[in-house]
């Protein structure tokens, strides 16, 4: 594969060690300074030790091997190596190298939505910024098959090796729809260093097995060129016995010792021969010499990351043997992970390196070989702000609706999705991925008529023996993981920002059951914290999945997605609702100001009659605008009464709302119903009102739930009802001060009827009725 990068220039090695001390001095500097401020009393902390581990790996990957089209996921702990990279190539400006962990400066870790700098990858939460960019190659493929070609580009993740512990990296690299990725590669940075300790020594090539096993190409650099060379000569292999087979905890221990007493040390135990062998061997030439690993070798690194380019059919991975605290005097050291340099080895570095306290924030000189080459790289790599997304332009409803029959909103949703394929503006862009649970939440029209991807062409055995269409090819578009809810919020994620990595945007929806939002819930977060734009329906959701038990009953989701920031979080009750909000949500993906959509569908069949009755009497416009505002009044109160409740209910649970709304009405009771179908756009419309009322020292601006609580209901009893937690609609009583009752699902479901459950927790009709009248009698 040909790439625009400086992969076929051979190195300038004195060049680029020059780049790579000024990173080291910057890198330890930016942290040093950050925490000689004050934190309001706690510790700043940052990572220097980690830093230093990873400036000869990202040094040799951005002065040496990466182009313009590259995208580079940089290991947390490295992220004041990445900023001065930056810095020395011209993208950041100096006043940031004193803001590292400061507001409105540079985070603790790189972040493309707070940084000014990083637009590749987030990668604060460990383990899931490792495998991103697999995602992100995976999204590319796509691309090509579906857009024009793409140019070439390599998609790379520097990774601590303790960032393998976590379960997600397997999850991703076992994964089949990322297999035969030649264009990824992971460099582990393998410092044999974790947050507490020294890893284990059998822990290296148990890692290097997983990823052969998993189809990976891998690529050790273990000893650099001085200790080659050393093995190399005769009687070397006994130098090269002694180290293998030495623990990583007494080798980090050599670290810490130089001549006379590291020999003692050294050659403890060791063979007569190898005394022989190193008595050639100066005792200042034997530290550089011992200590000689490959993740500090620039030479090999580059050659090591040119061998993987050759792999052109499946990822690679490059094990880079490097030392925790590298070039400072904490190098090796087993507390070493958060230790911070002395004033007096801070001041002796700066020495050391040939800077003074009025030159120590200088960028190279533009004139030298290393200037001239940051200028070139800057010039190359530096980030350029992508366009505005597109604008996507979805008919306000997709689908006809023009049946009562009982439905569910996941079969709508269904039919939904076939609708948006008649679009081929929407279609165009609109992929969809399920972790093996595409026909079970109704993905099975929009696959027949789009296909599942695949980026060959495979044979479909069953054929026409089946009703689904599943014959996968580069034309679908349809993605189907393995079980994995990590890697499907991992895949949406990275989907949704096909057009700021890829320069074309698409329309990402995934679904899983809901229970299981909460298993991929990390994956979740880091997506949106990267900005992403996507949807997601979590079906089938709450008890009213009655007979698969308390195991496949979600009850918190709805409080998650409405607590989660750039995601809305909705609840439809009927089919024409959810078309509504999803026509709306997709138009949001595009916005500046939009965010992802997330949708809590269920498998229970209710009438639609009562929403279209409620249409009729307001108004098709009337009615939409209040479905995405948040909520609309689904039914009046069928006469006056000096005593009233509202019940704000939402989700598969209304039919019985309404029956219990009629018999309070025969109790002599007005009841007026509620229909909350985002109760997260409620909120935050209530509080953001809230909020500017408190900075502006005036009244409260006015919000949607003025118009769906009318100023004479004010004084009423609020019933909620809702087949998830009880607490998730009680924060409505405090708008305008109303007593509330909530009702709801606040311990583990069991298998039974729909009917059986509904009682066990207060929510048939009768019960909320007795519910009701104890909230006009005891709080009204």
């Amino acid at each position: 594969m040909t790439h625009p990068d400086r992969s076929a220039i051979a190195p300038d090695l004195d060049v680029l060690r020059a780049i790579e001390q000024r990173i080291l001095w910057l890198a330890v500097r930016m942290v040093d300074h950050a925490n000689r401020s004050d934190s309001g009393g706690i510790k700043t902390g940052g990572h220097q030790a980690s830093s230093a581990s990873m400036v000869s790996i990202m040094t040799s990957l951005w002065f040496g091997h990466i182009g313009g089209e590259d995208k580079v996921a940089v290991k947390p702990h490295a992220s004041p190596v990445y900023h001065s990279i930056k810095y020395l190539t011209g993208e950041l400006d100096r006043a940031y190298l004193t803001r590292l962990r400061r507001k409105g400066g540079l985070q603790a870790y790189p972040s493309r939505t707070k940084d000014p700098d990083v637009a590749d990858f987030s990668t604060g939460s460990v383990g899931l910024g490792a495998v991103a960019p697999l995602f992100s190659a995976a999204t590319r493929r796509y691309l090509n098959h579906h857009f024009e070609q793409r140019p070439s580009a390599r998609f790379i993740a520097t990774v601590g090796d303790a960032e393998l512990d976590e379960g997600n990296v397997w999850e991703a690299i076992a994964e089949p729809a990322l297999q035969g990725l030649g264009n990824v590669m992971m460099i582990i940075d393998l410092n044999r260093q974790s947050l507490d300790r020294i890893v284990p020594g059998i822990r290296a090539g148990r890692l290097q097995r997983f990823f052969a096993d998993a189809g990976w190409h891998v690529v050790e650099a273990k000893y650099g060129n001085r200790l080659q060379e050393a093995f190399a000569r005769p009687g070397g292999e006994i130098l090269r016995r002694h180290i293998d087979e030495m623990s990583n905890e007494e080798y980090q221990s050599l670290f810490a010792y130089n001549g006379a007493d590291l020999r003692k040390r050294f050659l403890a135990n060791a063979p007569a021969d190898l005394r022989t062998f190193l008595d050639d061997v100066g005792d200042d030439d034997l530290a550089p010499l011992v200590g000689d690993l490959g993740g500090h070798d620039l030479d090999l690194l580059i050659r090591s990351y040119r061998e993987c380019d050759a792999e052109t059919d499946r990822p690679s991975v490059v094990f880079a043997y490097t030392v925790k605290g590298w070039g400072l005097p904490i190098a090796g050291h087993p507390l070493n992970h958060s230790a911070l340099l002395t004033a007096e080895q801070v001041d002796a570095l700066r020495s050391r390196v040939g800077l003074r306290e009025d030159t120590e924030w200088d960028r190279l000189d533009p004139e030298s070989p290393a200037g001239r080459l940051c200028d070139a790289v800057g010039r190359e790599i530096n980030n350029v702000p992508p366009p505005s997304r597109p604008e996507i332009h979805v008919a306000p409803e997709i689908a006809q609706h023009t049946s009562t029959r009982p439905t569910s909103t996941q079969e709508q949703f269904g039919r939904i999705l076939v609708a948006l394929g008649t679009d081929p503006a929407v279609a165009a862009r609109l992929v969809t991925a399920s972790p093996d649970v595409a026909t079970s939440t109704n993905l099975g029209g929009w696959i027949n008529k789009m296909g599942v991807y695949s980026p060959v062409e495979r044979t479909d055995y069953f054929g026409d023996e089946r009703l689904l269409r599943w014959q996968p090819g580069p034309e679908g578009r349809h993605i189907e993981l393995g079980i994995s809810e990590m890697n499907l919020f991992l895949l949406l994620g990275q989907l949704g920002l096909a057009h700021e990595h890829h320069g074309e945007m698409l329309i990402p929806i995934g679904t899983v059951y809901d229970p299981f939002v909460l298993r991929g819930l990390d994956a979740l977060i880091y997506s949106l914290y990267n900005g992403s734009r996507f949807v997601v329906a979590g079906t089938p959701s709450g008890i009213t999945l009655a007979p698969e038990g308390g195991a496949h009953q979600s009850s918190v989701t709805p409080s998650v997605g409405m607590e989660l920031p750039d995601i809305t979080a909705c609840e439809a009750s009927y089919g024409r609702a959810l078309d509504w909000l999803l026509s709306d949500g997709i138009r949001r993906l595009s916005e500046p100001e939009g965010a992802s959509l997330y949708l809590r569908l269920s498998t229970r069949p209710i009438d639609q009659a009562p929403f279209e009755k409620a249409v009729g009497q307001l108004g098709f416009e009337a009615v939409r605008h209040d479905v995405l505002a948040g909520g609309y009044r689904l039914r009046e109160p069928a006469a006056d009464s000096p005593s009233g409740v509202i019940i704000a209910a939402t989700g598969p649970l209304m039919p019985e709302v309404l029956a219990a709304a009629d018999g309070l009405e025969e109790e002599g009771i007005a009841t007026t119903v509620l229909d909350i179908t985002s109760q997260d756009r409620l909120f935050s419309e209530w509080r953001e009102a809230l909020a500017e009322s408190a900075r502006n020292q005036a009244e409260r601006s006015a919000i949607h739930l003025e118009t769906i609580i009318t100023t004479t209901e004010r004084h009423l009893p609020i019933v909620t009802v809702q087949d998830a937690s009880s607490h998730t609609l009680s924060w409505l009583g405090s708008v305008f001060g109303q007593r509330v009752v909530p009702l709801g699902v606040d311990r583990f479901g069991e298998s039974g009827t729909i009917n059986e459950l509904y009682e066990s927790f207060g929510l048939l009709p009768d019960q909320i009725v007795n519910t009701g009248i104890a909230a006009v009698n005891l709080l009204g």
